[in-house]
């Protein structure tokens, strides 16, 4: 287990592999874990380890890594983790892939520091469509799991925290169309088809990125491997 201390935070991240880095955020909303991969259609650590530098995360209060809770945070505070981390293993360029909770975590990275980014690949990235409620009730439940371990925390820091990630009304919740619309970098976004995944957030990322590729189908077994082999040669036309 590797871990990093960045002022009162306590990250918990591994390294896999070598060549141009790619930064991984795991599935699993607020629970994101490197662990979580497991769960996935196919684990992008065995995938990409060969060929490149990845490097994969607990995110803040989740699995192994720690962090205060304030009213002030929000996609920006995971964005510092994720770039603090970063600069201590001496990586400027990077590529991202998120899953699921990961494609909003992507989007904050391209609003902080989008000179950083190389490429961007986007399995089911969650999105809003009638369902804000459903992603209040999964904080609420991570909430519950960890308060303890939070006596720094009140009602308003919660609060605030939980407004700050899901209270807007940007489809893809991390940033606006218009914000989405100045981002050039290339993207490769597998679309999502589910409650927290709807359609319409896989299809407006790609439709408003100016350099964007959408896949529909990647999931079922006909399609994984096709879905693979476009990841790989995605992130190969794109390393510098």
């Amino acid at each position: 287990m590797a871990t990093f201390d960045h002022g009162d935070v306590h990250l918990h991240y591994e390294e896999h592999g070598s060549g141009f880095p790619v930064l991984l955020v795991a599935l699993g909303g607020l629970r994101s874990t490197i662990a979580a991969w497991e769960k996935a259609p196919w684990n992008p650590i065995e995938q990409l380890a060969p060929n490149y530098r990845v490097i994969a995360l607990d995110q803040r209060n989740a699995g192994s890594s720690r962090g205060p809770i304030r009213a002030s945070d929000g996609w920006h505070t995971y964005t510092a983790d994720q770039l603090a981390l970063l600069d201590h293993l001496g990586v400027d360029r990077f590529h991202m892939l998120g899953m699921c909770v990961g494609g909003a975590h992507i989007l904050s990275m391209l609003r902080t520091a989008p000179e950083r980014v190389a490429a961007a690949v986007f399995l089911q990235p969650i999105g809003l469509e009638g369902n804000r409620e459903a992603f209040h009730e999964l904080f609420d439940g991570w909430r519950e799991e960890i308060r303890d371990a939070h006596p720094e925390a009140g009602e308003d820091d919660w609060a605030g925290l939980r407004r700050n990630l899901y209270g807007g009304d940007d489809v893809l919740w991390s940033a606006s169309t218009a914000q989405i619309a100045t981002f050039d970098h290339p993207m490769l976004v597998l679309m999502g088809n589910d409650r927290f995944h709807p359609q319409v957030a896989s299809r407006t990322l790609a439709a408003t990125a100016p350099d964007a590729t959408l896949v529909e189908q990647w999931k079922d077994a006909d399609s994984l491997p096709v879905a693979q082999k476009a990841v790989a040669e995605f992130l190969a036309a794109h390393t510098p």
